[in-house]
């Protein structure tokens, strides 16, 4: 056993003792520790103001030494650790990757430009909504802001050539397709009066709204980060989606908490007492 880890044995073994004792005596013990340890700090803090005068490279030597950086740290006269940059904005990435992946998206980190810029990339889903700006500045942004203080500039890059959506052959809800149809999703009597009803085609959840004779139809999904809106509170014309509150002008699909997010509409036909939507096939 070095002397070091002697010493170390010899502090374990005696604290073990006084926590034994009653509360008066720890207490005394406990004030006697700070004492010392007070006086210990000021001399520390005295020998370092030196050294730093006479020669910074000395005293970055000593610091080398992990005994003498434990006890400085121990007095906090020496800053912890930090992780690197590139850890630190991944750290933020796993902070909010949970929330994208639940609407099928995802973030990856692109590139650091020192000395203030951070590029990232959407992916999934997340990648074509039109919330992704929001997606970015009040989810990202912030994640990445909090754990890299010294990050002040957060941008969305897109690594990947764009799409053709004629030609992909996929079906993804944020891709415009060229074929469609017009689909019966619900009688007029069924979509309640200045209310909303909920309905699924095929893979699409939909909300068909009824103002009058005037019926709308949207995708059942907010702009923020596509929860489901059809438990939200509808009053004078305005849904208010029930997870973060953005609300949105039923009559026209407008966000009114923040600009340029509208809800997905889809057109809308009636036929007699039929309501038929224009669906992508």
């Amino acid at each position: 056993m070095t002397k070091l880890e002697e010493l170390v044995e010899e502090i374990n073994r005696f604290e073990a003792i006084i926590s034994e004792w009653d509360e008066s005596q720890r207490c005394v013990a406990v004030g006697l520790k700070r004492s010392i340890e007070a006086l210990h700090k000021e001399a520390l803090t005295r020998l370092i103001k030196s050294l730093k005068q006479e020669s910074m490279s000395a005293l970055r030597h000593a610091v080398d030494d992990e005994v003498v950086y434990a006890v400085l740290l121990y007095h906090e006269l020496v800053k912890s650790p930090q992780p690197s940059l590139t850890q630190r904005v991944q750290t933020a990435l796993e902070e909010i990757r949970p929330g994208l992946k639940s609407h099928n998206g995802d973030v990856e980190l692109v590139a650091i430009k020192l000395p203030d810029t951070v590029e990232v990339q959407l992916i999934g889903a997340c990648s074509n909504c039109a919330a992704s700006t929001l997606t970015l500045s009040q989810g990202i942004e912030q994640a990445i802001k909090k754990h890299c203080p010294e990050i002040t500039t957060v941008v969305a890059v897109n690594k990947s050539p764009s799409i053709n959506s004629a030609n992909s052959g996929l079906s993804s809800p944020f891709l415009t397709q060229v074929n469609s149809a017009w689909v019966k999703l619900a009688t007029i009597d069924q979509v309640p009066e200045s209310g909303i009803l909920a309905v699924n085609f095929a893979s699409n959840s939909l909300i068909l709204h009824r103002q009058g004779v005037n019926i709308t139809c949207y995708r059942n999904a907010c702009s923020h980060m596509g929860d489901p809106l059809e438990t939200g509170k509808v009053e004078n014309g305005i849904l208010t989606c029930p997870s973060h509150g953005f609300q949105y002008k039923l009559e026209t699909g407008e966000c009114l908490t923040a600009i340029d997010v509208a809800l997905k509409s889809y057109p809308v036909q009636i036929k007699g007492d039929n309501v038929f939507v224009q669906m992508q096939k």
